[in-house]
Order: C-alpha cells, then structure tokens, then sequence
C-alpha cells in the first residue's frame, strides 16, 4: 500500500510525536509521499517558528525520507471535485487541502490524515488517521 502524509501527519512526526520509520514497518511500506503543497505548509510553519533555522533543518531531514508527488497531475481532479462540491454546496475552503486531497485521488493514494471531516467528501477518496487522540 502507498500513502501520502497530510500536512498535519507530517507535522506530528517531526514534532516526534509518530514514528515514520515504525509506521513503515507496521504498515508494510516504503511508499510515502506527500504533496508539494505539504513541503509549501512545512516551511511556512518552520518559518513561523520561534526557531526557524532549527525548524528548516527538521523539515530538510524528514523530507530526505520521503518522496514529494507534483500536483499538476492533479489538476483535473481538482477542479472536478472543486465544481462537484460547491454545486452541491459543500465547498471545501481550504485550496490547499483540496489540491492535497485531488493529489492522492488521482494517484489513487491512501491519504493519511487526522482532519478525516475535512476530505471526506471529496469522491473516491481513500483515508486512514494514524493519529488517534484519548477522548477527554
């Protein structure tokens, strides 16, 4: 199976709070990817940080394990799903996680997140969130 890391998975690991190499090996698999937009987001995050030389070199070691899928391919999908969802009046608002989502359609790409409410919608998705929280 293949995957491709939501920004926010992506997120938890480099704050350790997922192992990426334990989840290839429990998951059996050497095929995870993430979006460029996620690279997009990682570094806008890094920068944000209240140490972003720090923050850069995290992100530059955990995008060395990790393979990024262009979007352009995504790009029918994109505007299909886009059309679809607000025609039916649940448009997604966030661009960045609609050209993440189109990304693993079209690469027919397990998504792995922990917003599952956000891409839901989007058709033909397939999602898993490896990120479960303890109820309060």
């Amino acid at each position: 199976m293949a995957y491709l890391l939501d920004t926010n998975i992506c997120v938890f690991i480099l704050r350790g709070k997922l192992d990426i190499d334990q989840i290839s090996k429990q998951k059996n698999s050497k095929e995870l990817f993430i979006s460029e937009v996620t690279i997009f987001e990682l570094r806008y995050g890094a920068e944000n940080s209240n140490n972003p030389d720090r923050s850069n070199e995290a992100v530059d070691i955990f995008l060395r394990k990790i393979i990024p899928i262009p979007i352009v391919n995504c790009v029918n999908v994109y505007a299909e799903e886009k059309a679809r969802l607000r025609k039916i009046g649940k448009p997604m608002h966030d661009d960045f996680d609609l050209l993440i989502g189109a990304t693993a359609i079209q690469k027919g790409l397990i998504l792995v997140t922990e917003n599952v409410k956000d891409f839901e919608r989007l058709e033909n998705i397939k999602i898993e969130n490896w990120m479960k929280r303890k109820a309060k």
